[in-house]
């Protein structure tokens, strides 16, 4: 039988039973609900306590309004006049099932109605009154969403969508750049993906459509269609704030933005591109809070952790940190310079771009249209008296061999490259001109590494994947129930936006270059030659990382087949 939230509150040492005997007096004479009357004698401090304790006895989910963005298309399911007068929210739609946000889930006849009006099935969350009223106003009428922007920014912006991109002045363009409407419109945009965590902002114009799009988690999700007549402005105050030619259309442009938002500076990474039906827009978030400095907590697992260590603290060689783009590259190497970055120590990094300011690291930015690429910034740093030095990337021979030449001669270099795994990044060096003695001499270590999905602990959900899933693999179902092994999956639910992901976990392949590695290097091995003896000396593969994150309960068979291969 389930506890009375009283007796659970007292269980948790949150209020003590005289309080509860008092609370109940107050009910009893006066009415009301025993939370509201909690919190009104100062029993209970916050109302979010209140609202854990009623969703753990009604055995339903919580939900952080502040921190979602929700569809305009689920929240307009339930109208505006019922929203108001039950305080309730509709958060998300999963198939036939509407997750609403609600103070008072156990109203039978909130969640009656609810499901009158909508034809759907009703699943409440818990979230509290105050937030449920904020985001009334920001959906309904009353606040600042993005919709209501756009609707205050195309009655000021007849102008640009009747007429031709041809006839646009550039006069015209910069005093519809400065309007309000417009300026809160990109403000908007932009805080937006902020709040979301977004890795990236994509705008995009098509023959007959103006949208935004957030990569959140590595994964792109539309967010928004925008006014067609819009595109001009848009775009044009994005380059005005990354001091860009508003003129140009015709020429690829890439700039920078700093703002200052909810108490840090972010900087954004600008990039903007014509297309045949206009410009498109991409921006990189470059947040401090998104950087993970902490060695301890980017997710290396106990042997590879060691690996790293050892290398990183070597007095000379070369560490290579091997991915996509997008892999997590840039934090790995940014945690291992922050761990050596001491007084005594001084530190070079060659990066294009400088993705985040590293207070006592000398990062230099490159410029190739006036000569300073990865090659001259390296012969400058060692005339710069460096302990260790960082280039952003080995793109070509020259920088290969200025970066082994450093590696040989007292430096610890860190750098990376695009390969598929830790031995085809030797393979690759030597593809590029490095003889094979020197790649075997001045590597330490090799990481490869990817960045899965996290499942969502909210909806978190045992399930039996299909078959030929398992065979890609190479699983037999048999052996994993033998072993109680499980799989897991999210069913999507309001915290993770109806994805079943929250989050996302980086995965390491660990090559140490042992002395039986090297003499292999120097023999001119395959880089599958290269992985087996690897794998017998204890290297485990990205795709058995993964799969044992996949076991862990971490991850989905899906990641594992889609972000690795054998």
């Amino acid at each position: 039988m389930a506890l009375r939230l009283g007796e659970m509150l007292i269980k948790a040492g949150k209020i003590t039973q005289e309080q509860l005997d008092a609370a109940l007096q107050h009910q009893k004479e006066h009415g009301g609900k025993l939370g509201e009357i909690l919190l009104h004698l100062g029993y209970i401090k916050s109302e979010g306590v209140i609202n854990e304790f009623l969703a753990k006895q009604l055995n339903i989910g919580t939900i952080k309004l502040d921190d979602l963005e929700l569809d305009p298309d689920v929240v307009n399911l339930v109208p505006v006049d019922i929203a108001r007068k039950f305080t309730v929210i509709a958060a998300i739609k999963v198939g036939k099932m509407l997750f609403v946000a609600t103070s008072d889930p156990a109203n039978v006849f909130v969640m009656d109605t609810l499901k009158f009006v909508t034809g759907l099935e009703i699943q409440p969350v818990m979230a509290s009154k105050e937030s449920i009223e904020k985001a009334l106003d920001k959906y309904y009428g009353g606040g600042e969403s993005l919709s209501d922007i756009v609707d205050e920014v195309s009655e000021d912006m007849e102008i640009i969508e009747e007429e031709e991109e041809e006839t646009l002045s550039d006069t015209e363009l910069q005093k519809a750049v400065q309007d309000k409407p417009i300026v809160k419109l990109v403000n908007q945009i932009i805080l937006d993906a902020i709040k979301l965590k977004a890795s990236d902002i994509h705008i995009e114009v098509y023959e007959k459509r103006f949208r935004v799009r957030y990569r959140v988690d590595g994964v792109l999700r539309e967010v928004s269609q925008l006014p067609y007549g819009l595109r001009f402005a848009v775009i044009s105050r994005i380059k005005i704030l990354s001091k860009l030619n508003i003129s140009e259309r015709r020429l690829p442009q890439d700039g920078r933005i700093k703002i200052h938002a909810f108490g840090r500076s972010i900087d954004f990474r600008v990039s903007i591109l014509p297309c045949i039906f206009g410009e498109k827009v991409v921006m990189r978030l470059l947040d401090p809070e998104n950087l993970m400095l902490d060695m301890s907590k980017l997710g290396f697992p106990e042997r590879a952790q060691k690996e790293f260590n050892k290398a990183i603290h070597m007095p000379f060689g070369m560490v290579l940190v091997t991915g996509p783009t997008g892999s997590g590259k840039t934090t790995t190497l940014y945690s291992a310079l922050q761990s050596l970055n001491t007084p005594d120590v001084n530190i070079m990094t060659a990066e294009d771009p400088v993705e985040f300011n590293l207070d006592g690291i000398n990062q230099v930015q490159m410029h190739a249209e006036i000569g300073l690429n990865f090659a001259a910034a390296l012969r400058s740093f060692l005339r710069q008296d460096p302990n260790i030095i960082l280039v952003g990337e080995i793109r070509d021979q020259e920088t290969v061999e200025i970066a082994v030449k450093a590696a040989l001669t007292g430096h610890l270099v860190f750098s990376t490259l695009h390969t598929n795994d830790a031995p085809s990044t030797i393979t690759r060096l030597i593809d590029m001109g490095l003889p094979p003695f020197l790649a075997a001499s001045a590597v330490k270590l090799v990481v490869a590494q990817r960045l899965l999905r996290r499942i969502c602990k909210e909806c978190k959900e045992e399930y039996e994947p299909e078959p030929e899933k398992l065979e890609i693999l190479g699983i037999d179902m048999e052996e994993v129930k033998k072993k109680g092994l499980k799989f897991y999956r999210g069913k999507g639910c309001p915290a993770c936006g109806g994805t079943g992901y929250k989050g996302r976990i980086a995965v390491f392949e660990a090559m140490p270059m042992t002395k039986e590695l090297q003499k292999l290097v120097i023999e001119g091995a395959s880089a599958l030659e290269i992985e087996e003896l690897a794998c017998q000396q204890g290297m485990k593969t990205l795709r058995q990382e993964a799969i044992d994150r996949m076991f862990e309960g971490i991850t989905t068979i899906d990641q594992v087949i889609t972000e690795t291969s054998e």
